[in-house]
This record gives C-alpha cells, sequence and structure tokens, in this order.
C-alpha cells in the first residue's frame, strides 16, 4: 500500500501539466505531507471544540463565550470535511502503516462530525478498511452509533453522548441491550463504558439500572410513535 500511494502521488504530478494552483490537498504529496496535513486538520478539528466545551462548563452551553467557538469550529470543520473527502476520494483509505493511528483518528472524527449523508457515504470505505486492518474497529464502531443515534435508534456501544436541553446536562444516548453493553465493548477493544465515561473530560457516572429504564422508555416511545 505504501508503494501503490507514493507511486499515485508522483503520478499524479508528473501528469499535471500547466498551473497547479487548483491542486487539490491530497495530490502531489508525499507519506510525511499527508501526515502534516492530517496533523493540522486535527488541531484546527479539535482546539476549538475544546475550548468551547471548557467556556461551556464555565459560562453555560448556550452562552454567547460557547457560541463564538463554536462558530469558528463549524467554519474550520467545513475546510477540513473538503481535505478528508479528497484524501479518501483521491487515495482511498490510507492505511495505519502511512499515517499512523492519529491520521486514522483525525479522518474519523472529521466524518463524525459531517452531515449524516457525507457520513454514510463513507461508512463502507470504513467497513472495508477494517477488514484489511487499516482502521481499528471501535472507530468503525462509533460512526455506526452516531449514524443509529441520526436515525433515532438505539446505540450499541455507548459511544455518542448527547446534550439534552430540558434538563442541561449530558447523558448516554438510549443503549441497545445496556447490560449487555461491555460485553459488546470489549469484542471491539473498547474499555467499560463506566470507564470511559469517567474518563471524559466532563466525567459521567454510568448508572446501569438508570440506563435500563432510559432505553425502556426509549423504546416505548417509538412504538407510540410509530
Amino acid at each position: 500500500m505504501r508503494l501503490f500511494l507514493i507511486f499515485f502521488l508522483f503520478s499524479i504530478v508528473a501528469c499535471s501539466n500547466g498551473p497547479k494552483n487548483d491542486q487539490s490537498p491530497a495530490s502531489g504529496q508525499s507519506e510525511v505531507d499527508l501526515m502534516a496535513l492530517l496533523d493540522t486538520i486535527w488541531r484546527t478539528e479539535q482546539e476549538p471544540i475544546r475550548l468551547r466545551d471548557s467556556l461551556g462548563r464555565v459560562y453555560g452551553f448556550e452562552s454567547d463565550e460557547f457560541q463564538k467557538q463554536n462558530e469558528i469550529y463549524h467554519k474550520n470543520h467545513v475546510i477540513n470535511e473538503k481535505k478528508v473527502i479528497d484524501i479518501l476520494d483521491n487515495i482511498g483509505w490510507p492505511g495505519q502503516d502511512i499515517i499512523g493511528e492519529d491520521g486514522n483518528r483525525t479522518i474519523c472524527n472529521v466524518l463524525q462530525h459531517s452531515d449524516y449523508e457525507v457520513r454514510e457515504k463513507y461508512l463502507p470505505m470504513m467497513r472495508d478498511a477494517v477488514k484489511a486492518q487499516k482502521l481499528q474497529p471501535r472507530l468503525l464502531a462509533r460512526a455506526e452509533d452516531r449514524l443509529a443515534t441520526d436515525r433515532g435508534e438505539l446505540q450499541v456501544y455507548g459511544g455518542q453522548i448527547k446534550y439534552y436541553p430540558e434538563t442541561k446536562s449530558f447523558d448516554v444516548w438510549p443503549i441497545v441491550d445496556p447490560q449487555n453493553v461491555d460485553k459488546r465493548r470489549a469484542e471491539i477493544g473498547l474499555e467499560p463504558i463506566a470507564e470511559s465515561l469517567s474518563n471524559r473530560s466532563n466525567p459521567l457516572e454510568w448508572n446501569l439500572e438508570e440506563q435500563i429504564k432510559r432505553t425502556e422508555a426509549f423504546e416505548k416511545e417509538r412504538l407510540n410513535g410509530s
């Protein structure tokens, strides 16, 4: 895969005639350049989110301070999404031998923040990447959970946290069969959900009995609404 990528990148350069001002970000770059690009994407995507959330905890998640950083994040994301899509469309999913675990996480994070249609479009590529051992299964699981929540369905692994305006607090989106969520998480290399929630920058407590009630209420509401 490494040799193919190098050949692909140099082929683009060799076959390009005339001005290169309209070159795409993925074209004509070495592996070092690609990793540097992904590093920039990570910083410009994540730093505003972290600052935004920190300000939210201090001033409130509906405050002007929070909203200002949220706007910066969204502007950066539009640029980052275009760069990531360009990479995927031009060279496919780069393997860990090329971009490492951090590079994979960067691509997945940007996709996670994209619209439903974008995430759905690249989900098959993510599945193929997992099969080819280019991508960690846990990153695919997170994408699957996000799509499930957007469809209004129960999530499988518990990776999605939502802000609930009625309680002005964050909580896990209801999970299918919460009694066995840790078993499913272990199968793809994830730590127990209680540990994951406690390690968040904004820690949450996992209460199994409470989550069972939330899942039951969620399913009941779905049935009544169908």
